[in-house]
């Protein structure tokens, strides 16, 4: 049997307090994953007790492989082969080096707790270039912190389980259960080995660091790459698709640390090399438009409104079934909007974030992997809906209310090719809303009043602000919109009536009339209804074209997507010139079968005709009929002969996108 002396020399080896530190980070990542999943469930309604089982066993070799990268200098303390690791203050600088690095991964955790919603993944390495240019942080922080209380109770209570259940070498003892103390010539203790000690037991106990050392460093390259072998490659976010049932799962198989150490400044793009032929790659799909007009040039005003988290969701217009066909939906001036102009029962973003709207929107880009704007392809020569007016004689501006800078908007408004840019800075520090940007209702008026002075034809675009977290309203309208089940409800309401009072005031010009308004979100945001939950309607946003007094008019059924904006717009004007788009315009009927492609991490999708793909860069993981089956009981993968050609079709747009970003090409000057 074991002995107590050996019980008391194994709690005093370092790599004992190692192993059990592990442990304890264990218990942690699997506290932080069930954290998120409880508080985020309703974006899960599919998950069953069994199945979260096999996710919990799913995210085991994820964080493994975080706890491992996390903590490589405090394990590499603890596994040197060298007696100096027995000093006391050796071992408290260790303890403090695990405690704060492993806070700070609670801290990352918990923060992906309460992002989730508005991103539906984890967060990647670009998060630090989303915010770069944002100099709110602190307020946003502070207020999240207040309105998350109690995930910010439960990040506090685990930081201080770490540090109290922190298991520490028990370094100073003899073999006799005696303190062992040993004096430096300058009479300061010491920890180390007992004087006297024979050579062979010196070079017994480096033989045996020595080996628990190589034990060590092997089975940590096992964890950080998740196996070993000729075939087994480190893994990725996309290993955990193995695991899931749909997209949106993975962020409970991951964990956020995994996440920002496998996405920190990787190469986000390469050729997937589907196809070898370019000729045969173009034949399938390619992003340059050859346009044929069906008639003269129309200048035309063209108004782009980008809405902050406008998923369709909240619109009763489109909802009218929900709720057993009492739901009446937060945008009442919106619906009176859609049954006047053109709009989609199926129309989707192109990403989850609202940095990903703006080359989608404007420059039909989509967002593939990460946001274009924080790529190292963002400096790439770039076109837009006002670079291409340009040249029919437009005047162009951009609109948003926060400070300038703000999200990269500035920048990409320029490399766009829009004239001026209109922020915080040239309305004036005043009407903000404490957070974010100035208020809709009086940013808008600020709008429309510029439009209102400018020579036509012109092109503008602006973004709204005001249905965004943390979900304020001015007090002066508290009371007056529909509190809803959601916080972001009333700010819904909010939006849509200062929308209502800018149409009002946009309708005086004499040129109204003569203008085509273009009407999308840059993204959903807090959903309440299972039919919102799915890989499908994550993405869903209405997109509106209304052009007063013409026979732009209807409700259609073809699936359409942000990035199909640019191209229609220019259809719709009748522009004759070639262009590059990775859209597609609506108003040409005698195009191929119209699609929406986006990108859920780590999956691509693909909706055509009636169905809906996903595919993560090897195989087609599912396919619904989204349409008959809209909760997504059926997968289909395999048993359906559209599958194919989606599949190819899909292929080459992943490929035309992956080359143009690496090789520059995103223009016709540049092809």
């Amino acid at each position: 049997m074991v002995n107590g002396k050996t019980i008391e020399r194994i709690k005093g080896e370092p790599v004992f307090a190692l192993l059990c530190n592990v442990g304890l980070m264990v218990v942690v990542y699997y506290l932080c994953r069930v954290a998120f999943f409880l508080v985020n469930k309703s974006y899960f309604p599919d998950v069953t007790v069994s199945h979260f089982l096999v996710l919990l066993k799913g995210g085991f070799q994820f964080d493994i492989s975080a706890i491992i990268y996390t903590n490589l200098l405090y394990s590499l303390m603890q596994v040197l082969p060298f007696r100096f690791r027995l000093n006391v203050l050796y071992q408290t600088i260790a303890k403090w080096i695990f405690v704060v690095v492993n806070s700070f991964v609670v801290i990352v955790n918990c923060c992906d707790i309460v992002y989730f919603p508005f991103t539906n993944r984890r967060t990647t390495g670009t998060v630090l270039s989303e915010f770069q240019n944002e100099d709110n942080l602190s307020k946003i922080i502070i207020q999240s912190i207040f309105d998350y209380w109690y995930v910010a109770l439960f990040a506090l209570l685990l930081i201080f389980a770490i540090y109290k259940l922190y298991c520490k070498p028990n370094v100073g003892r003899l073999r006799g259960g005696q303190p062992r103390i040993m004096r430096s010539r300058g009479g300061q203790p010491q920890g180390g080995q007992p004087q006297g000690l024979p050579l062979r037991g010196h070079i017994l106990y480096y033989t045996l660091q020595t080996v628990l050392m190589g034990v060590f460093v092997y089975f940590a390259i096992v964890g950080m790459r998740g196996g070993i072998g000729p075939t087994v490659r480190p893994i990725t976010i996309s290993n955990a698709n193995k695991y899931v049932n749909k997209s949106t799962e993975t962020a409970i198989v991951l964990n956020t640390p995994f996440s920002l150490i496998r996405t920190w400044n990787k190469v986000v793009y390469k050729n997937p090399e589907y196809f070898k032929n370019v000729v045969e790659l173009a034949k399938i799909y390619s992003p340059i438009h050859q346009p044929t007009p069906q008639g003269a040039f129309k200048s035309l005003n063209v108004v782009v409104i980008i809405i902050e988290s406008f998923g369709k969701e909240y619109s009763g217009f489109f909802n009218k079934t929900l709720d057993n066909g009492t739901y009446k939906g937060y945008t009442p001036f919106l619906d009176s909007l859609y049954a006047e102009g053109l709009t989609f029962a199926y129309s989707y973003a192109n990403g989850r974030k609202s940095i990903d709207a703006m080359p989608s929107v404007l420059s039909s880009i989509p967002m593939f992997v990460e946001p274009f704007i924080v790529t190292p392809y963002s400096t790439n020569d770039i076109s837009g809906i006002p670079a291409v007016l340009k040249e029919k004689g437009y005047y162009s501006a951009f609109f948003h209310g926060a400070p300038n800078g703000s999200m990269g908007f500035q920048a990409y408004a320029k490399s766009a090719g829009f004239d001026d840019y209109f922020g915080l800075d040239e309305y004036g520090n005043k009407d903000l809303d404490g957070t974010w940007a100035v208020w809709d209702e009086e940013f808008l008026q600020f709008y429309a009043d510029k439009m209102g002075t400018m020579k036509q034809p012109f092109m503008t675009s602006v973004f709204t602000a005001s249905s965004h977290h943390p979900f304020k309203i001015p007090v002066k309208y508290e009371g007056k919109f529909p509190e809803g089940t959601q916080p972001i409800h009333k700010c819904v309401g909010y939006t849509d009536y200062a929308l209502q009072q800018f149409f009002k005031k946009m309708a005086h010009y004499d040129w109204f009339e003569n203008t085509l308004f273009v009407i999308t979100a840059d993204h959903t945001n807090q959903t309440a209804h299972t039919e919102y939950f799915t890989d499908v309607n994550l993405y869903a946003v209405p997109i509106l074209f209304y052009h007063h007094g013409s026979d732009l008019k209807g409700l259609q059924t073809v699936p359409v997507q942000q990035m199909d904006i640019m191209p229609s717009i220019l259809g719709y004007l009748n522009y004759e010139k070639p262009y590059f788009a990775f859209g597609q315009d609506i108003f040409n009927t005698a195009a191929t079968a119209k699609f929406v492609a986006n990108y859920n991490n780590p999956r691509y999708q693909l909706i055509k005709n009636d169905y809906f793909l996903q595919f993560d860069g090897l195989q087609t993981n599912a396919l619904y009929n989204y349409q008959s089956d809209p909760l997504f009981y059926t997968n289909l993968a395999g048993k359906v002969k559209e599958q194919q050609d989606m599949e190819t079709l899909l292929k080459a747009v992943i490929q035309q996108y992956m080359v143009r970003m690496t090789e520059n090409k995103l223009t016709l000057n540049n092809e």
